[in-house]
């Protein structure tokens, strides 16, 4: 298998074979994110990801159960071109339960709802999407490319089409200054729509983001320890379900994992348990010092 540059993941994915089908990311603006501000984008051609596929099963062998096809927004692909890529990936591993990509609301909504139908016949199982807020204004100011109705959208658009949905929320990524609008407009969202997985990410700025300037310069404020715990304890609050809700990332303050709204008492009392802990108690990366 080749790879160019760094490859991510999610955790979720950690036990699944990688197969690089786009480089880089199409959109590449948020503010935040400096995963692959240096990458020109393209799209691999369909002959060289079979190659890595065939070099996959050459080397692991038919038994390979999970593919991941990185980098950002490989739902771009034509729809022809991912069919024929899910499609012989199946040949090749028949033990395959499930193939998953990376598809924000901007290109999601590209897909009609037959394209997404096909994806899924062809053994698309599951879409990661970056929703980071429900909040108009803070996807505005991290520059994300699409509005909170437009998630909403491209969200009953996947369900619709059978394909799993997982969604990712920034805690704190609406700064002290919309850390209510950012918690109560995202369970809005999240609620509208339904996904299965919800998995909350603690916001820490990255060196090279445009954020990370803000932060520096003063026009950005991080929320404390106590502050995210209070973020995602209103957040919570507000969620209806029914998804997954999964705090898997070494960031965050609290690991609150359960089923929304039959583990929802449960989630808010660990959260308030975590309240009681002093804050200079936490790490000093969780708190986002660099």
């Amino acid at each position: 298998m080749r790879y160019e540059g760094t490859v991510y993941r999610p955790p979720s994915e950690a036990e699944s074979l990688l197969i690089q089908a786009t480089i880089g990311c199409p959109h590449n603006k948020c503010t935040f994110c400096g995963m692959y501000r240096e990458t020109k984008f393209r799209i691999r051609s369909v002959s060289d990801i079979k190659e890595d596929l065939q070099a996959a099963r050459n080397y692991y062998g038919e038994n390979v159960q999970s593919i991941f096809f990185p980098d950002g927004n490989t739902i771009l692909m034509k729809t022809d071109q991912l069919v024929e890529i899910l499609n012989y990936a199946q040949e090749l591993f028949p033990f395959l339960k499930r193939m998953t990509v990376y598809g924000s609301a901007k290109y999601l909504k590209l897909k009609s709802s037959a394209e997404l139908r096909r994806l899924k016949e062809a053994g698309l199982a599951r879409i990661h999407s970056g929703m980071e807020s429900g909040d108009d204004e803070v996807l505005r100011r991290i520059n994300k490319g699409f509005t909170s109705s437009e998630m909403i959208e491209q969200g009953l658009k996947v369900k619709g089409a059978g394909i799993e949905l997982s969604e990712y929320i920034l805690i704190g990524i609406g700064g002290r200054e919309r850390t209510q609008e950012h918690a109560i407009e995202s369970a809005r969202v999240l609620n509208a729509f339904t996904p299965d997985f919800v998995r909350l990410r603690t916001f820490v700025p990255l060196r090279g983001t445009p954020l990370y300037e803000d932060y520096q310069q003063g026009h950005f404020q991080l929320l404390s320890p106590h502050e995210a715990l209070k973020e995602t304890h209103l957040l919570v609050e507000n969620l209806e379900g029914p998804f997954e809700l999964l705090s898997d990332h070494y960031l965050n303050f609290a690991w609150v994992n359960g089923t929304i709204p039959e583990d929802k008492p449960q989630i808010l009392e660990l959260l308030k348990q975590r309240l009681c802990i002093p804050e200079d108690q936490f790490r000093q990366a969780d708190s986002g010092s660099l």
